[in-house]
């Protein structure tokens, strides 16, 4: 969109159709930078309603017709005069100031370290190795069929247990393991009930007491 206001005879041209005389039907109300002018009449249906409608530079292609705010809000009653010529270069050159610090703000941001970034460079390795050498050494196992042993355990256990032959282990490794004798519930009468041996008792009825 040009910048540039409207010649000194568009201008004297402009001044002439905004007069509100009481032939004419329609009434400039202003142009705008692109050549664009914007009128305004009389409703047919409602004499007291006044309708506002552009008409575009015959100049320039319908694609490349761009209503500034200002006009859009003049169109839909929303303002009750239409825009200055300064007023509309003010607005140029606020949205121009705009796009130049919107430019100068992304190179900075760009510019700037980011987080998602490869490093500049490389990064010292995390340690994987312990100082001490000693937690490395391997793990020793108990020999086969030997459990963990101490020096409280009695000697003579010890010295079989080194010769090979079969020793009580106790609890190590799981060899062996704590039977407990379990009576079995069936050897034994429940308490309240009869067993398989249970026989009743004869019974004889006894002399009735005298009332």
């Amino acid at each position: 969109m040009s910048a540039r206001p409207p010649g000194v005879i568009k201008q004297l041209y402009f001044r002439w159709k905004a007069l509100r005389l009481p032939w004419r039907r329609q009434f400039l109300a202003g142009a705008d930078l692109a050549g664009n002018t914007f009128w305004e009449f009389r409703d047919a249906l409602n004499a007291g309603r006044w309708r506002r409608i552009v008409k575009y530079n015959t100049k320039s292609h319908y694609s490349d017709v761009i209503i500034s705010p200002q006009w859009h809000q003049w169109l839909r009653h929303t303002r009750e005069f239409a825009p200055s010529a300064k007023e509309q270069q003010m607005d140029v050159t606020r949205r121009l100031r705009t796009t130049e610090l919107a430019a100068i703000a992304d190179q900075k941001w760009k510019d700037s370290e980011s987080f998602l970034d490869a490093p500049a460079k490389q990064q010292p390795e995390p340690a994987l190795q312990v100082k001490d050498p000693g937690g490395y050494a391997g793990q020793t196992e108990p020999e086969s069929k030997q459990g963990v042993r101490n020096a409280v355990e009695d000697m003579d256990k010890i010295l079989a247990a080194a010769e090979g032959k079969r020793v009580d282990e106790g609890r190590f490794r799981g060899q062996t393991k704590e039977q407990v004798k379990e009576e079995s519930p069936w050897g034994k009468p429940s308490r309240g009930n009869p067993d398989e041996n249970y026989a009743p008792k004869p019974w004889t009825p006894g002399a009735a007491a005298r009332r």
